[in-house]
């Protein structure tokens, strides 16, 4: 793994942050495609974000091969303070397939926005260790 491949998942990790907090920012009481549009940069922030701890690894020397492979290398290493929650973050992912239930779409929504400051913390992380 080369160093440059791994800044450019970090820098594209972080324009998609950038993009997700905008979408956060809408109000999703008189703009439904808000929720939806939240919800989908979600869904790309969290692929890019365990794609990028999984180069960050494979750099590091590991081999993480899942998602779930990723978070126990990245929890054992102290990258990441709260294993659970980024559990949380891919059982979500895994259920944004079902976002057109409106009831699930907002569960999840709520969700997203005390995910956000994670994968924040983890961009900053990433770039300050590269």
């Amino acid at each position: 793994m080369e160093h440059e491949e791994l800044m450019d998942s970090v820098a594209s990790l972080e324009k998609a942050l950038d993009r997700l907090g905008e979408a956060l920012d809408l109000p999703i009481e008189s703009n439904p495609i808000a929720l939806d549009g939240t919800i989908q940069r979600f869904e790309f922030c969290y692929e890019q974000a365990w794609k990028t701890l999984q180069r960050f690894a494979r750099f590091m020397g590991f081999d993480p091969r899942s998602p779930r492979d990723v978070f126990r290398v990245a929890y054992k290493q102290g990258w990441i303070e709260d294993e659970d929650l980024w559990l949380s973050m891919l059982n979500d992912r895994n259920l944004t397939s079902h976002t057109y239930k409106v009831e699930l779409a907002l569960e999840i929504y709520s969700r997203v926005k005390s995910y956000y400051p994670e994968l924040r913390r983890i961009n900053s992380l990433l770039k300050e260790q590269i």
